[in-house]
C-alpha cells in the first residue's frame, strides 16, 4: 500500500468516524475534496470493506451507505478510558482536600499539587469540547457522565483552594497557570 492509499483511508475512517452512516456519494465527494481522485477513493473504500473495516449497505443502486463496523464499541470504549482517567483525577483532588486539611504540605507543595489537578482537568475538558463536535460521541450515554464528572471535578478543585488557610492561594494558583498573555500588537 502506498502513502497516497493510506492517507485517503485514514480521512475515511476519520469521515466515518465523525459521521457515523454516511451515503457512498457523499463520503466519496468529501474524500476526494481532501485528498485522491474518484478512482482511488472508491478503491480505497473497497478495500476497506473486503477487509471488514467499514460495513456497506446497499438499499439500491444509487442509494448505498457506509458505516464502521465498532463505531459505538470504539466510542464507548474510548469514552469509558476518559471517564476512568477523570475518576483517577477526581480521587487524587478529594484525597489533596483530606490532606491538606492536616496541614502536611508546605504551601508550594499544595500550590504545585493544585496547579497540576487543574491543567489535567483541563485538558481532559479539552478534550471533551472537542469530541462534543462528532455526534457519534455526543449520542453515547458515557459522553453525559463524563461532563458531569468533570464539572464534579472543578468543584472539587474550587473548594479545595477555598478552605486553604492562606488568603491570597487563589492569586497565587492564577499567577502560576501558563495563561499566555496575548500582544495587543498582533491584534487587528
Amino acid at each position: 500500500m502506498d502513502k497516497n492509499s493510506e492517507i485517503i483511508r485514514i480521512e475515511i475512517i476519520r469521515i466515518l468516524n465523525e459521521s457515523g452512516k454516511i451515503r457512498g456519494t457523499d463520503l466519496a465527494k468529501r474524500v476526494i475534496e481532501k485528498v485522491g481522485n474518484e478512482k482511488t477513493v472508491y478503491r480505497e473504500i473497497s478495500h476497506l470493506v473486503e477487509a471488514g473495516e467499514i460495513e456497506k449497505k446497499v438499499y439500491d443502486r444509487s442509494h448505498i451507505e457506509y458505516e464502521l463496523i465498532n463505531l459505538y464499541e470504539s466510542v464507548n470504549n474510548q469514552l469509558k478510558n476518559i471517564y476512568s482517567e477523570i475518576m483517577v483525577i477526581f480521587d487524587e483532588i478529594t484525597n489533596f482536600k483530606k490532606i491538606s486539611v492536616d496541614g502536611n504540605f508546605s504551601f508550594h507543595e499544595r500550590l504545585r499539587l493544585i496547579i497540576h489537578q487543574i491543567q489535567v482537568v483541563q485538558t481532559i475538558d479539552g478534550v471533551m469540547k472537542l469530541l462534543s463536535y462528532y455526534p457519534s460521541f455526543k449520542k453515547d450515554q458515557m459522553f453525559s457522565q463524563v461532563i458531569r464528572k468533570i464539572s464534579d471535578c472543578w468543584e472539587a478543585i474550587m473548594d479545595s483552594i477555598v478552605h486553604q488557610s492562606e488568603g491570597n492561594f487563589l492569586n497565587e494558583i492564577l499567577a502560576n497557570l501558563n495563561i499566555s498573555q496575548i500582544n495587543s500588537n498582533y491584534m487587528n
